[in-house]
């Protein structure tokens, strides 16, 4: 199924709408969220459309990482990492999840509370 006319991600993702990207390769892209719930809000996303993280397989078990490690990689070079940043997925809307293509929420810049809310 072809999403990219559908999900604003998917269209971020293949350069036909607008995000400030901080990072991208052939696989991944991550950028700053256009309604910031922290002072460092950055999404990262994969390219290819996978709705949300209980519809991934197997199969995409490196690039679940990838994602990861990118966010890891992202809040270094944003010069965040040592204060501290927190990671969300959200999965499903009554989780919050409000655009269904799976990305992973890197949040710093203020105290994180427990519980998240």
């Amino acid at each position: 199924m072809d999403w990219s006319d559908r999900c604003v991600f998917c269209r971020i993702a293949e350069g036909s709408a607008p995000a400030r990207i901080v990072y991208e390769d052939g696989e991944v892209v991550a950028f700053l969220d256009k309604h910031p719930q922290a002072p460092h809000h950055i999404l990262v996303i994969p390219r290819r459309h996978i709705s949300r993280l209980h519809d991934a397989t197997d199969s995409e078990v490196p690039l679940l990482g990838k994602l990861l490690m990118v966010a890891r990689d992202v809040a270094e070079a944003q010069g965040f990492h040592e204060s501290g940043y927190r990671i969300v997925i959200n999965n499903g809307s009554g989780a919050g999840q409000s655009i269904f293509h799976l990305h992973v929420h890197v949040l710093a810049g203020r105290a994180m509370h427990w519980p998240p809310g």
